[in-house]
């Protein structure tokens, strides 16, 4: 992929008003994500590069997980229950700051748009919310604990 299929790609998203989008191409993924709450200067994109080369985190590339991670067998199947996914790569907190209690545990009741907890990504704090009215089955990644897009993060088992 060179420059100006990125660029084509960026300008259909910003036409099509798309908030999200991902490509897997020949070893290399590229995720394009919106964030409205504060517009980056490329006309509200931001661009993250996962590739399966070595980089430094700071210059907003991460590495591919090593081939005896990747061979690592499947997590088990999920509890009876929805799952709600994390929708970006980021920090998972289970409360707004440390003092406070976490939003939920195991046990609690949900309702939809409830705040589970907080994905910080590139120091804002996201809100995930539930999808589903239910009880918490499992809360899966530890508090502090890095989350990959598509990484389970509760167990709801739904009312």
């Amino acid at each position: 992929m060179d420059i100006s299929d990125l660029k084509e790609i960026l300008r259909i998203l910003e036409a099509q008003d798309i908030t999200e989008f991902e490509l897997e191409q020949d070893g290399v993924k590229l995720r394009v994500c919106r964030n409205s709450a504060a517009p980056a200067p490329a006309a509200g994109l931001a661009l993250t590069t996962l590739a399966p080369t070595a980089a430094v985190p700071a210059a907003g590339l991460l590495s591919a997980p090593p081939a005896a991670e990747a061979a690592a067998p499947a997590a088990p199947p999920a509890e009876d229950g929805t799952l709600v996914k994390s929708p970006i790569v980021g920090t998972f907190y289970q409360a707004a700051d440390p003092n406070s209690p976490p939003f939920v545990s195991v046990g609690d009741r949900v309702k939809v748009g409830q705040v589970l907890c907080i994905i910080e990504a590139m120091k804002l704090m996201n809100e995930i919310e539930a999808e589903v009215a239910g009880e918490i089955a499992r809360i899966h990644p530890e508090n502090g604990q890095p989350v990959q897009y598509g990484d389970p993060l509760f167990t709801v088992r739904p009312d």
